[in-house]
């Protein structure tokens, strides 16, 4: 085995050349998207209003399991990718484990974050199409911002409905977005039909992605030359996301790393299932036996505590529904959670392979999350976003077992971005004014209340 470096880099002809559909070999698939009305699995045309052509396309393959990456996109990534897998050496003796820590670092771009990967496949794909722009939602902010320099880079126009708690909360995220030249509005807004129905309905309510995606989909389904994208859930997105998957996998085998352990942030599923794309092939086809991990906050426990039905996939339910671990499309996150994991839903992808036991879910406090963080911070020298340091607050558990046990398990988690646009909560934080919020039973009755009878 070679020795291995603090920081593992690929070359640049070691990026790969295909992303990983883990659909392909998954025996139960994903329940498929139906329409609201009839209740049957959505056709091709049926999609075509709200999403680009391709798009749907990957959207609906559920048996090819390697999907080419254009070259245009190829050459983008290169802008950035590979990213490194770094061996968390510094972290490993704060804690005094003997466990192996690693974390795969997506925040070397401008968008700060692992989104740009599907934003920029995205944006390609709507291009290539004859497309005038695109419209989305964003919730903490970080893929609005990969949106924008997506739909920049292919000189696309890019309308982005911000939840309104991270709008306010996070104006320098909001300004990137716009230096990009996108056109960033509050939701829910006063701009559109839903918006308004959603604040009659809800008086100064600090917004909800399921309240954006509703907006975003009405802008763009009222407009010559637009289509919805969206940034995390959907199949198509976990596909280009497995991009993170392939390039860790590779980094490993190259230096002879086998991890026991996986873990990653979880709110809509985007970099978890990229991260444990090619690991989970190995698993489905009982190659090997990983402990994967996905990591949730407690404010917002899709898996952990929720249903797994189908479910609208926005509050305004203009969307398709999806079968997935769901809160109720009504189910709106306390103000007081910090971070972007906002989702009432969950992948249909990871929504099943959880319910067929493959995955393992674990629900975090948010003062514990960026207590982790700062002790990341001080010792890797990044400032984590709150999302990754779901990701890091659970590595930090498993590696203090092991610390207990003496077992020496070698751990990989996603280090999804940076956080220095997220310095309110921080701030929160090391002023000891952040609080816990863990819905109660009864908060979680409400949103379950909202979710439709389908019986299929």
């Amino acid at each position: 085995m070679s020795k291995i470096p603090y920081k593992i880099y690929l070359e640049e002809n070691e990026i790969p050349e295909s992303w990983y559909n883990v659909r392909a070999d998954m025996t139960a698939k994903p329940a498929p998207l139906i329409h609201p009305a009839t209740l049957k699995p959505l056709k091709f045309e049926e999609m075509q209003p709200i999403f680009c052509d391709e798009l749907i396309k990957q959207e609906l393959d559920d048996t090819t399991a390697e999907i080419p990456i254009p070259e245009e996109i190829l050459n983008f990534y290169k802008m950035y990718r590979p990213s490194p897998l770094v061996h968390a050496e510094y972290l490993e003796k704060e804690l005094g484990t003997p466990a192996k820590i690693f974390y795969k670092f997506e925040g070397s771009n401008t968008s700060g974050s692992h989104k740009l990967n599907s934003a920029i496949a995205q944006a390609y794909y709507a291009k290539k199409q004859g497309l005038k722009g695109v419209t989305t939602e964003t919730g903490a902010g970080q893929w609005g911002t990969a949106l924008s320099m997506a739909c920049a880079y292919f000189k696309l126009d890019c309308k982005v409905y911000m939840v309104k708690v991270s709008y306010e909360q996070k104006p320098f995220r909001r300004e990137v977005m716009r230096t990009y030249g996108a056109d960033v509005t509050p939701s829910p807004s006063m701009t559109t039909k839903i918006g308004r129905a959603i604040n009659e309905a809800h008086p100064n309510t600090t917004g909800s992605l399921g309240c954006a995606i509703s907006e975003a989909v009405e802008a763009a389904t009222s407009k010559e030359g637009y289509r919805y994208v969206l940034g995390s859930v959907l199949n198509q997105v976990l596909l280009h996301q497995s991009i993170i998957g392939l390039e860790t996998k590779k980094a490993c085998e190259k230096y002879g790393i086998e991890p026991d352990i996986i873990i990653g942030c979880a709110g809509g599923g985007s970099n978890l299932g990229g991260l444990i794309a090619p690991f989970m092939r190995e698993k489905l086809r009982g190659e090997k036996n990983y402990r994967i991990i996905a990591v949730e906050p407690a404010s917002c426990p899709s898996f952990t505590r929720g249903k797994f039905v189908y479910d609208f996939c926005d509050t305004g339910k203009v969307c398709p529904m999806a079968k997935m671990y769901t809160l109720g499309h009504d189910f709106i996150p306390s103000a007081n959670h910090a971070g972007g994991l906002r989702y009432h839903g969950m992948s249909s992808i990871l929504s099943q392979l959880y319910h067929d036991k493959y995955i393992e879910a674990v629900a975090v406090e948010q003062t514990n999350v960026f207590e982790a963080a700062e002790i990341f911070a001080r010792t890797e020298g990044i400032l984590p976003a709150p999302e990754s340091a779901h990701a890091i607050r659970a590595a930090m558990n498993e590696a203090l077992k092991c610390k207990q046990t003496g077992e020496a398990k070698t751990i990989i988690f996603g280090l999804t971005g940076t956080g220095y646009f997220d310095m309110t909560a921080y701030e929160k934080f090391n002023d000891g004014t952040m609080t816990d919020y863990i819905p109660t039973d009864e908060d979680l009755a409400k949103g379950f209340a909202s979710i439709p009878e389908v019986n299929l």
